[in-house]
């Protein structure tokens, strides 16, 4: 099958060989001398000075740590939603009784910096700004150096989801200041889920010391005390690991600029082809279309679920459906992570395909926009 989801994404053949290699003690020599690797190698990626800490958990699971490590109930924090993730990461906010402030972008755009500005000054008593950089339920990037710049003139902490955009986007973090970031191993990674990776400023960790929300597993100062030793507090995913080491040496080789340059190719190689097709995307502007997912909106007269199972079935191509609000508008590419042209251009010939022969729309392929 050839999976062309924003993630889960493919493994290459050397991180599917490291996955199977034996258990280890992770209390044991071994494991203390593998955690400080990838450690390093990470905050090379990261391209960052700050601490990186490495948890078993999903990327909801990093954004949940971010969450309970640096704020407390009833801080008041500003949300902002351009799509499903953001919503999500405010949510967890609120779960936790922080109060929230939301700022809703149409699904579709990218936030203006200018109005979260607006937002804050509107609100002097937000202490911090939750924010995904790159809304794979949309096909948006954020503009997040710019909405850093805003946040930080204004003394706010800024915690980001970058879980679809480290590993595969520019998002240098000591440069663009952000406090802290998460990301999660199933994407620009090329990992299976599992492993989630947060960076922690001095800001942050000055928050976390004031924060008073609940925390056992996702206890960031246990992971911090832990890493010294090599160690994690609890029972890592070691395979996972294994598999991790290998992923970032091949990147760490590749190098930040090329891995970008390979993510842009491939977003202008799926973007150019699907406008062939007469197809429309659903970004508002191509500006801030994503690099690492594109999404899509599905002719009129297709039914998404049956267009994709038809893909799957007929092409071996898995391709991703929208989701909440958009589940029945759009459906989604993924290129992020290891795509090789052979496979992206497979992927795109299959819903070339699929939809010249949808009953429905037999004459799509060809429309002008």
């Amino acid at each position: 099958m050839n999976l062309r989801t924003p993630g889960p994404t493919p493994i290459p053949a050397n991180v599917r060989k490291a996955l199977s290699q034996q258990m280890i003690d992770h209390r044991g020599v071994e494991f203390s001398e593998m955690q400080p690797r990838i450690t390093e190698r990470l905050q090379t990626l990261f391209e960052t000075r700050n601490d990186v800490l490495i948890l078993t958990t999903s990327g909801t699971g990093a954004l949940e740590a971010v969450i309970v490590n640096t704020l407390s109930p009833g801080d008041r924090v500003l949300a902002v939603s351009i799509g499903a993730f953001g919503q999500r990461f405010g949510r967890i906010a609120e779960t936790y009784g922080a109060e929230v402030t939301w700022l809703e972008v149409e699904w579709g755009e990218a936030a203006r910096p200018e109005d979260i500005g607006r937002t804050l000054d509107e609100n002097p008593g937000v202490t911090a700004v939750l924010v995904t950089h790159n809304e794979t339920s949309t096909g948006v990037t954020n503009p997040l150096r710019e909405i850093a710049s805003v946040v930080k003139s204004r003394d706010k902490l800024l915690l980001v989801d970058a879980v679809s955009s480290l590993g595969s986007l520019p998002c240098p973090i000591d440069e663009w200041d952000l406090d802290v970031v998460a990301t999660g191993s199933q994407k620009g990674w090329m990992v299976p889920p599992g492993l989630a990776m947060v960076s922690m400023s001095e800001r942050g960790w000055a928050a976390s010391a004031r924060s008073k929300m609940p925390r056992f597993y996702l206890d960031l100062s246990a992971a911090k005390r832990y890493l010294e030793q090599g160690q994690t507090p609890w029972t890592p995913a070691i395979s996972l690991y294994f598999a991790l080491d290998v992923a970032l040496e091949g990147l760490i080789e590749e190098g930040t600029a090329a891995i970008h340059a390979r993510h842009a190719r491939a977003g202008d190689r799926v973007r150019a082809r699907v406008k062939s097709m007469g197809l429309r995307l659903f970004p508002a502007d191509e500006r801030f279309a994503s690099n690492t997912v594109t999404a899509i909106r599905i002719p009129e007269g297709v039914e998404v679920a049956d267009f994709r199972k038809r893909a799957r079935e007929k092409h071996g191509v898995i391709l991703a459906g929208g989701q909440a609000k958009l589940a029945q508008t759009i459906f989604r590419i993924g290129h992020l992570g290891h795509i090789p042209d052979e496979e992206l251009d497979a992927a795109l010939d299959a819903v070339e395909a699929t939809l010249e022969t949808s009953e429905s729309t037999p004459r799509v392929v060809g429309r002008s926009t």
